[in-house]
């Protein structure tokens, strides 16, 4: 059995805690690796590395970085199928959408090719008499990536690429579950051209995150994950004093109007829904039809769809639609939070549970379910289910539907299917959620804009990627200069205005 370790200093190290965590292949259930769980001492020296690399990497001009990220872009383009099946391997996700996950994080590698202009900062000559005012963007110093399971390299990528070209050090801490694609994009990165010590990845649980957000030296902390430890890292963080932004959970509507292209409305709940087996955190797990018989059409229209999706490994082809979840432990979650949806009241229309693979029997599988008239006091409503399950709440008006979404505690994404431009201008402007899709049903924006939620679902004034990412890690150090040619007026003990 593989043991996996760290990359430290530009190189594979082994942990020497003796401490592993199983990684296990989602599809047949056995264990297929270990991983090292560090220590704090370990993490520590990895810090301290980081910390003596960073210096000499800030002070890189920002185009001879934004050439290592040129030749980083090229790199992941050129391995995309390999990465891929890094992914696939420890996720269970299919071939084509494992390369999706690797092109999401690549398109924020591309935007970093350009981070110069984005770094660039603010002057004005004359200011006063004889007097330049200035801001000049600096790097944080050594910040810390905690990414999630459900995208091994999609959002390791978000958190390093700005952080690197910005002139940072970072320190990378993927999910146990799945390091090896971390590990590999560290390894592609230092054939780029990064200098040793200024990408670390580190393996750990708790410990290491807590070693984080105590350690002095960790200016920043990016996270995803769940809500509540993305309450309690940016909590502990601006605590230490750190500069911190936390994603945490979601539970995305989608509102389906009487006017709206019921087939294509379905087809997109389908993708959104049951893609990746609802592991995502843009996922559409709510569907909201606007009437009666809105509703009654809608549910007709997806049962035919779902009924011919095709569950199995990612080694099963190319008409697989979507894979295992991540864990035994996952799988008997989202099939218990299906039993209380039934035992609550709502109608069971679609249930995946109990799905057997020929071959895969262990696998952590389940089918697509569909629910009807789910109502928002029901488990299945509340929590975020983070599995193959669709609960649709028929609403009778436009505006009901509307509160429904503004009166849930997450505010990741939203969105809405209809022929109306007025509707949808009003949904946009009004409904207190960060992304938001118009006949579009996962409103992820592009690498050259911004990503996050509102509400419950982001703890932290600045989004990731785009725009955001640049001022999230840099500082801004403002200079009012003046140099003396001939003016002798002497001292000024008052504090003036500028003339």
């Amino acid at each position: 059995m593989q043991d996996i370790g760290h990359w430290i200093d530009g190189k594979h190290v082994a942990g020497t805690s003796g401490r592993f965590s199983d990684i296990y292949n989602p599809a047949t259930g056995e264990i297929q690796a270990r991983v090292a769980l560090a220590t704090p001492e370990e993490l520590g020296a990895a810090i301290d590395s980081a910390e003596k690399a960073q210096v000499k990497w800030a002070a890189t001009n920002p185009q001879r970085r934004a050439r290592v990220m040129m030749k980083f872009g090229a790199l992941i383009n050129e391995h995309m199928d390999e990465l891929a099946e890094l992914v696939s391997r420890e996720h269970g996700k299919t071939l084509p959408d494992a390369k999706g996950d690797v092109q999401r994080g690549l398109e924020v590698i591309e935007v970093c090719m350009g981070a110069p202009s984005a770094l660039k900062g603010e002057f004005t000559d004359n200011a006063g008499p004889g007097i330049d005012l200035y801001a000049m963007r600096q790097p944080l110093g050594v910040v810390a990536g905690i990414t999630p399971f459900n995208f091994p390299a999609m959002i390791p990528l978000w958190k390093m690429g700005p952080a690197l070209a910005s002139g940072n050090a970072m320190i990378l801490k993927p999910s146990e579950r799945v390091p090896s694609t971390s590990l590999r994009l560290a390894e592609l990165a230092q054939e780029a051209g990064l200098p040793d010590g200024v990408l670390q990845v580190v393996n750990g649980g708790k410990e290491i995150v807590d070693a984080l957000l105590d350690h002095p030296t960790i200016q920043g902390i990016g996270f995803v994950g769940s809500t509540p430890i993305a309450q309690y890292i940016y909590g502990r963080a601006a605590t230490n004093g750190k500069r911190a932004q936390c994603f945490g959970g979601a539970k995305n509507h989608m509102l389906i109007m009487p006017d709206a292209d019921l087939d294509k409305a379905a087809d997109a709940l389908i993708g959104a829904g049951y893609g990746a087996a609802g592991e995502r955190c843009m996922a559409i797990s709510v569907a909201v039809p606007v009437g009666q018989k809105t509703a009654d059409a809608l549910i007709d229209k997806l049962i035919p769809r779902i009924e011919k999706l095709k569950v199995g490994p990612y080694t099963g082809g190319d008409d697989v639609d979507f894979g295992p979840v991540i864990t035994k432990a996952a799988l008997e979650r989202i099939e218990g939070l299906i039993a209380s949806g039934v035992e609550q009241g709502a109608k069971l229309v679609i249930d995946g549970r109990g799905l057997k693979i020929q071959g895969y029997e262990d696998g952590f599988f389940t089918g697509p379910s569909l629910f009807d008239n789910v109502t928002p006091d029901m488990e299945i409503y509340k929590q975020e289910i983070f599995g193959p399950v669709l609960s649709t709440v028929r609403t009778d008006s436009y505006e009901e539907a509307l509160q429904l979404v503004m009166k849930n505690e997450y505010g990741n994404g939203t969105a809405i299917y209809t022929a109306d431009g007025d509707t949808a201008r009003d949904f946009a402007s009004r409904v207190n959620v960060g992304m938001v899709g118009i006949n579009f049903p996962i409103p992820v924006p592009l690498s050259y804009y911004s990503f996050g939620g509102w509400k419950k679902s982001a703890f932290g004034d600045l989004n990731q990627y785009g725009p955001d990412a640049f001022r999230f890690y840099t500082k801004t150090k403002t200079v009012t200069a003046r140099w003396y040619s001939g003016i002798r007026d002497g001292a000024s003990l008052n504090f003036k205005a500028m003339d």
